[in-house]
């Protein structure tokens, strides 16, 4: 059974950086493919940003050039470095995993979300 935790969340200024991370617990078939997603209020989860276990990334275009994503295989934890960050980047962001990219698109593990709130 795989456990996502994430951490790092919080409330900053527009401009501001904020570093999330997700600690990952279980089988590491289970975390092949690690992405970041949100959630604004109101609005649908959408993908923010992805890492395979070569560390291949890919982003949304709305964060590419502010975000960056990495993971440490070794200790299973993921990381969402962001920078410039603006209000409309406000919402939960969740830590997902799969074992495969259908894995990870159609079910895949969720944590349990941390909250980003980034003031005008």
């Amino acid at each position: 059974q795989v456990q996502l935790v994430e951490s790092g969340g919080g409330l900053v200024q527009a401009g501001g950086s904020l570093n999330l991370s997700c600690a990952a617990s279980g089988s590491s078939v289970s975390l092949k493919v690690m992405g970041w997603y949100r959630q604004a209020p109101g609005k649908q989860r959408e993908l923010v940003a992805d890492i395979i276990q070569s560390g291949e990334s890919s982003y949304a275009d709305s964060v590419k050039g502010r975000f960056t994503i990495s993971r440490d295989n070794a200790k299973n934890t993921m990381f969402l470095r962001m920078h410039f960050l603006r209000p409309e980047d406000t919402g939960v962001y969740y830590c997902k995993s799969g074992s495969s990219w259908p894995d990870f698109y159609e079910k895949g593990h969720w944590g349990q979300g941390t909250l980003v709130t980034v003031s005008s």
